[in-house]
């Protein structure tokens, strides 16, 4: 990656941070500077120099940038680990107010409200698809079955929230394409049944569907969660369904596929 385009990015996620356009501009240019003035700034950033510093200022009062004031004034960026965790600190405080303003709004026409028992929604990207993904995991309190179409999917996050659930109680089940794979997600998950699952079409129904399944979810044999891509499009991008509240029947002969590869002797469903 180059200059350019690492300067492009850090300026971008900045502002995806809450900085304006000039103060990602500025922080970024400081980062390249022992300190620097006004002047200075704005020769590497290209702002102008006027605007550099309302930037500054506002950089200051963020916790970002030290200042000088000699003549010229000299601007000091912190170091990059207190930035990011400066960032970090903002980033979660404001996600609980977030949380705790949405919480507390009422619903509206609460009269026409009424209990949905099945329910099935897309959802499109591989955040928001994993961002569910946790929260299933995290919900769970009896069983999770997850086979994976995609290994690069079984991230640190996932591993560590399934560890969890395993130390509640959770029964763990989880399949994988290959044997390697199975032995990487059993090193893991030591106390999990992990198995090869049998399902072909994991990677496409025939030579002419280049679909592949990313993950398939079963938690507590009420909610399913299907993932699937294109490995061959430009983006890759995941798409999903998820549903629930399904009845017994269907989610009996989900949890029986989804299964596949598993010996009944190993697997603690198998009674069903």
């Amino acid at each position: 990656m180059t200059d350019s385009s690492d300067h492009d990015r850090s300026v971008t996620l900045l502002q995806e941070f809450g900085l304006k356009e000039y103060e990602a501009k500025a922080f970024v240019a400081l980062t390249r500077l022992p300190s620097g003035t006004a002047k200075q700034v704005s020769e590497i950033s290209e702002i102008p120099r006027t605007r550099v510093y309302d930037a500054v200022r506002t950089l200051e009062s963020d916790g970002l940038v030290e200042i000088q004031h000699s003549s010229p004034q000299q601007f000091r960026a912190v170091s990059v680990t207190e930035a990011t965790n400066t960032l970090q600190q903002a980033y979660e405080e404001r996600t609980e107010s977030l949380r705790e303003a949405l919480g507390s709004l009422g619903r509206a026409n609460r009269e026409t409200e009424s209990d949905t028992t099945h329910e099935v929604w897309s959802l499109s990207g591989t955040a928001g698809i994993t961002s569910r993904t946790r929260e299933l995991v995290e919900s769970a309190d009896r069983e999770l079955v997850l086979v994976l179409g995609d290994p690069s999917l079984f991230t640190g996050p996932l591993v560590e929230g399934l560890q969890a659930a395993d130390g509640r109680g959770v029964t763990v089940l989880v399949g994988t394409t290959t044997d390697r794979i199975r032995a990487r997600v059993q090193d893991e998950l030591p106390t999990a049944e992990v198995f090869v699952s049998e399902l072909d079409w994991l990677s496409g129904v025939s030579p002419d569907d280049d679909t592949e399944i990313g993950r398939l979810l079963l938690a507590d044999r009420s909610a399913i969660l299907v993932s699937t891509f294109h490995p061959q499009a430009t983006d890759r991008q995941e798409q999903a369904v998820f549903g629930r509240g399904f009845d017994n029947g269907l989610v009996t002969v989900a949890r029986r596929l989804m299964a596949t590869g598993l010996s009944p002797m190993e697997d603690p469903g198998s009674s069903d």
